[in-house]
């Protein structure tokens, strides 16, 4: 079983199942199978509803997510101001270490006289994982570039 949230539990998922059934009850029912933000404004979209209370609900979602990323980047942003070099470097060094493991796995794997194989699960873990390393530092870095740029 995986140790991940499940969307419901999460901080966009109770909010929206809370606002959903304040604003129509039957949509709180519809939207209890959904696992993403994505898939709960897909669900939203399809409901026999009034439009008014879809962009309600979608735009709840929206914003929550907004407010999740901008404190991400605020707490990076107090990583970079601080005065401890790990604090400034973990981001970078995640990064070099993912795609250092990542490439050496691969490499491994693609050698045939070397008896290593990665199966198909870690396959798809170190894809999830390089993934999000990657978006995060370098959409982290962009997100602090552009908010200096408006402070200026």
């Amino acid at each position: 079983m995986s140790d991940k949230k499940k969307f419901k539990d999460s901080t966009v998922g109770k909010l929206l199942f809370g606002a959903a059934s304040m604003i129509n009850p039957t949509l709180g029912g519809i939207l209890q199978g959904v696992v993403s933000p994505k898939e709960a404004i897909a669900e939203i979209t399809k409901a026999d509803i009034p439009a008014e209370e879809k962009i309600k609900l979608q735009q709840l979602i929206y914003e929550q997510q907004n407010k999740e990323m901008e404190s991400i980047t605020s707490r990076w942003q107090a990583d970079s101001a601080s005065d401890s070099w790990l604090s400034k470097n973990v981001r970078p060094l995640v990064l070099v270490w993912c795609i250092v493991i990542f490439s050496l796995a691969g490499i491994l794997d693609s050698v045939d006289s070397i008896p290593f194989n990665i199966g198909a699960t870690w396959n798809d873990t170190f894809e999830k994982v390089m993934m999000a390393v990657v978006l995060a530092y370098f959409g982290g870095r962009s997100g602090e570039k552009i908010g200096n740029i408006l402070k200026r």
